[in-house]
């Protein structure tokens, strides 16, 4: 791979972004081209995308495109679905791929669907609600064990079977699981505990309070084997707890990648086996447009490519999602681990420190929701922020008129945010909560809007199934493109390593006992609120 900032594309970039990216208009461009929403729109397997609206011209794309050449992108995409160790700092294949692919299609295929189809067939007698007597599902786990099911499951609200609910618990702080505990009957609950080594601290924490309730309403230690399952590779640590039902995963499986693999198992039972296959089914078919088509149709290397454009050339520094349907009210918060744990890095693979800007802050809320909170700063505000709106055709409900609403807002803030407002129309328009003591032009001025603010558009016929495995693939692929660009390695995670470490030697200071209260060897901020904490 050839880090970014030592090819030729990268010095062309930076002249042409001084040439023409500076002062670029987008309503200017509109007139320029009256086609620029066919040249800067793309079909990828259940997602249209519309790239018109942001800050670029075919002169930028070809660049870019370049750029993407030179860093070896696509050698080092062939490398990931090869099983290539990429995650170099931990020695480890890269291949969430291999999870969602059919059986004989991937690597480790016989492994992969023997898992599947364990996972499956206990999913569909968990779903058999008379025959198992289970009502109520929850996930207890952290991070990528949690994000990814909680963020699926209520996206596919309407493929969820009446009668049983998922829960999801992944705060150590008590104030999670307890509201949750409280609404459920044990004789009734199957909870999950989902971590790989079976020892991350805030999930098994979890798993013991809840294992406690259960046993003090009424369940005794032989029924911990039948309420409590794990997806988990530490067969005798599970056992060690109770837990004889285990489903595995493998150290290439990520876990901000893993919602495909034994962690999906409160997806799989929330809305079955077929629409579980149906959600691989679609995650497979992004894969493939990624790994096959150019990069001159290729939607996720173009998304990440344009993400480059804007962190290292325009210095945006955040980037809003506002998808425009209910369900994918998580889903700001999947890809704010997905992007920002992935990129959030300071060296390249070499362990250099790097010169330029990585992943930007993601953030978001759905829809209308946003209108009324931050999208104020996304239109009047001092930064320019990019965002992405995600709107969906058609509905799962029948209330046809709250969907056309949903979406004639979804177009409208796209189009604001580009138009903008002058001063001289502010001016000529009568606003009626205006005071009418202040100056007209002066109200004109605080009415005006800038305008020319970048947006994309990903639009997709139906939320179903296959068509959210397909955008949540578009997202991995997307994040892998920058990364790769930026020369990084996207799938380590070390900065989350040391807060851990630290709360191991702070605990004991904070629990009764020996140590309590303990200040000595910490700074004097972290000493004084212990001592607020303990006395």
């Amino acid at each position: 791979m050839t880090r970014c900032d030592a090819t030729v594309a990268w010095a062309a970039l930076q002249g042409h972004y001084e040439a023409h990216g500076r002062g670029f208009d987008l309503r200017e461009a509109f007139v320029r081209d009256p086609q620029r929403f066919a040249a800067f729109s793309l079909q990828a397997p259940e997602v249209f995308a519309d790239l018109s609206k942001n800050r670029w011209d075919l002169a930028t794309r070809k660049l870019l495109l370049e750029l993407a050449r030179e860093t070896g992108l696509e050698a080092h995409r062939d490398a990931m679905f090869a099983g290539a160790p990429i995650n170099v700092t931990e020695g480890r294949a890269v291949l969430h791929t291999a999870l969602r692919a059919p059986r004989g299609a991937a690597l480790h295929g016989d492994e992969v669907h023997e898992v599947l189809e364990r996972m499956l067939a206990f999913a569909e007698r968990m779903r058999d609600i008379e025959s198992s007597g289970i009502t109520d599902i929850v996930n207890i786990g952290i991070g990528g064990s949690d994000l990814g099911p909680q963020m699926v499951v209520p996206a596919l609200d309407a493929y969820c079977q009446p009668g049983q609910r998922c829960h999801f618990v992944s705060n150590v702080d008590g104030h999670d699981i307890a509201p949750v505990l409280r609404r459920l009957e044990a004789r009734r609950t199957l909870f999950i505990v989902a971590s790989k080594t079976f020892t991350t601290q805030e999930t098994m924490a979890n798993a013991a309070v809840a294992r406690a309730w259960f046993l003090a309403r009424g369940g005794s230690e032989h029924d911990i084997a039948r309420h409590f399952v794990g997806a988990t590779t530490n067969l005798q640590a599970a056992a060690e707890f109770g837990i004889h039902t285990t489903f595995g995963f493998w150290d290439w499986v990520g876990g901000r990648y893993s919602l495909w693999s034994a962690i999906g198992l409160p997806i799989a039972i929330a809305i079955g086996a077929d629409h579980f296959r149906a959600l691989l089914d679609g995650a497979f078919a992004m894969d493939r447009h990624f790994a096959e088509a150019p990069l001159e149709h290729n939607l996720p290397a173009q998304l990440g490519l344009l993400d480059v454009w804007y962190r290292n050339f325009h210095r945006f520094t955040s980037r809003s999602v506002a998808p425009y349907h209910q369900g994918l009210k998580r889903l700001p918060a999947y890809l704010q681990q997905l992007e920002m744990e992935s990129n959030g890095k300071r060296v390249d693979v070499d362990g250099q420190p790097l010169p330029y800007d990585t992943s930007p802050v993601v953030w978001g809320e759905p829809g209308t929701n946003g209108q009324h909170a931050y999208f104020q700063m996304l239109h009047q505000g001092s930064e320019v922020v990019p965002v992405e709106f995600i709107a969906v055709k058609r509905p799962t409900h029948e209330h046809a008129d709250l969907h056309a609403k949903a979406l004639a807002n979804c177009l409208a803030q796209g189009q604001a945010l580009m138009l903008g407002k002058t001063s001289d129309a502010a001016l000529g328009e009568r606003a009626p909560t205006a005071s009418a003591a202040l100056d007209r032009a002066v109200l004109a001025q605080h009415r005006s809007f800038p305008g020319n603010r970048p947006s994309t558009t990903l639009l997709l016929e139906q939320l179903t199934p296959r068509a959210l495995g397909a955008l949540i693939a578009l997202y991995e692929h997307r994040v892998f493109t920058s990364g790769a660009v930026w020369g990084i390695n996207s799938f380590d995670q070390w900065g989350v390593e040391l807060g851990k470490a630290l709360c191991n030697n702070l605990l004991p200071r904070l629990v009764d006992g020996p140590g309590k209260g303990d200040a000595s060897g910490l700074d004097s901020s972290t000493a004084g609120l212990l001592q607020r904490l303990t006395r």
